[in-house]
């Protein structure tokens, strides 16, 4: 399994103050040797973490694969061009949430998406799309030309935390889960089969396949049992875990979880 480490949260971090501290290159090369495959990195319209310098930076400097985020805005698009990811993501993105809500919408916004892709593909760089696991939403990614897919396992985390961890009792209970627990059980399963089964039909459509949103060191076995899905983009639990840990030993923490 490739590991992709995100490393958004610690931006963040460092935008709380506005200050250069933690710096973003010292994430970059502590990831890299503890066994990061990959750096993930989201350059958001509003800025909120990564800036356009450390892209530029992260880029020049990284000895992995850098996947890098983005929307489908055009100026966000002509960075991102100018940059050359070894693969940009398309993801959905609203300014007014915490967090990616949910996968692309890749049926509403069919024709943006394909502008994106052959833009993208102009400047020689491979495409994923952040979807929701659904068949539909796999076909359809196919068919705009990306190759490969991320499914969004944002559902599957919620329901495992509301059923796993103290999430219930806390002020960040998801309210529209706080269900009975024989309920969440059933909606988990259906969850977990929902995505088993769009890494399977990607994958025999030709997709690459890869999973995010929400994994952490208490459910990412799940997502180790699925053989279609061959890479996983995680940044905040790792980070979270680096407050007590460190990065270091937080990231080879994982790459032991993710090792088959």
């Amino acid at each position: 399994m490739k590991l992709g480490v995100n490393i958004d949260h610690v931006a963040v971090l460092r935008e709380a103050r506005r200050v250069n501290d933690p710096d973003i290159l010292n994430a970059l090369y502590v990831a890299t040797q503890s066994g990061a495959d990959q750096i993930t990195i989201h350059l958001r319209e509003d800025r909120r973490h990564i800036q356009d310098a450390d892209a530029y930076a992260i880029m020049k400097y990284s000895n992995v694969g850098v996947n890098l985020e983005c929307s489908i805005n055009r100026a966000i698009l002509d960075i991102v061009t100018d940059l050359k990811p070894h693969r940009a993501t398309l993801v959905p993105e609203k300014r007014e949430e915490v967090t990616t809500e949910g996968g692309l919408d890749v049926f509403g916004y069919e024709d943006e998406i394909a502008y994106a892709i052959e833009l993208l593909h102009d400047y020689l760089i491979p495409v994923s799309l952040f979807i929701d696991p659904t068949i539909e939403a796999v076909e359809k990614s196919k068919e705009l030309g990306a190759e490969m897919v991320e499914l969004h396992t944002g559902a599957f985390a919620n329901l495992y935390a509301m059923l796993n961890s103290s999430l219930p009792h806390s002020n960040h209970s998801v309210k529209e889960l706080e269900l009975p627990r024989h309920e969440l059980y059933i909606r988990l399963e259906r969850s977990i089969l929902a995505i088993d089964e769009a890494a399977k039909h990607a994958k025999k459509i030709g997709l690459e396949v890869a999973a995010g949103h929400g994994l952490n060191y208490h459910n990412v076995h799940e997502m180790m049992k699925i053989a279609e899905i061959t890479e996983l983009n995680i940044g905040q639990s790792i980070i979270a875990r680096s407050v007590f840990s460190g990065l270091s030993e937080a990231i080879k923490e994982m790459k032991r979880l993710t090792t088959r």
